[in-house]
């Protein structure tokens, strides 16, 4: 296996990202139709939350089957994204190596993580999944 590889290497740098004043019913739609579980909040360039579908769950009581195309949910009326979002994630740089993000996430109990640079600017986010991919990658 390569060694200190970069998560620069690995990670989704193509993002879907919410802003503070869009929808749950927003934030749905984007899981949906990209087929992802992890989407970066921010405020201009700036990472200030994550929000996972699985936040949407807890609150909603979807149908985890995904057989409609919305949930339907007066909930998403009541909350927004800055209050079911991780605020203040943790983050890492791209030249954090794939070897300790591994770490990192070994010990959370959340599933990705936001890549920044010079000052809190999102660059990309590294997931489960694209570790996963990697380490698929590698056989």
């Amino acid at each position: 296996m390569k060694q200190r590889v970069p998560v620069s290497q690995i990670m989704t740098k193509n993002l879907e990202t919410l802003t503070t004043n869009q929808s749950l019913y927003e934030a749905e739609s984007l899981f949906k139709k990209h087929g992802i579980r992890h989407i970066p909040v921010v405020e201009g360039k700036k990472i200030v939350g994550v929000l996972s579908y699985s936040d949407l769950l807890k609150i909603s009581y979807a149908d985890v089957t995904d057989n409609e195309d919305t949930v339907e949910s007066v909930v998403y009326d009541m909350f927004t994204i800055p209050q079911v979002m991780a605020k203040v994630p943790l983050t890492v740089t791209a030249e954090t190596t794939v070897k300790e993000v591994v770490e990192i996430l070994a010990k959370q109990s959340f599933h990705s993580l936001p890549v920044v640079e010079n000052d809190n600017e999102l660059v990309g986010i590294v997931t489960t999944t694209d570790l996963l991919n990697y380490f698929l990658e590698q056989y």
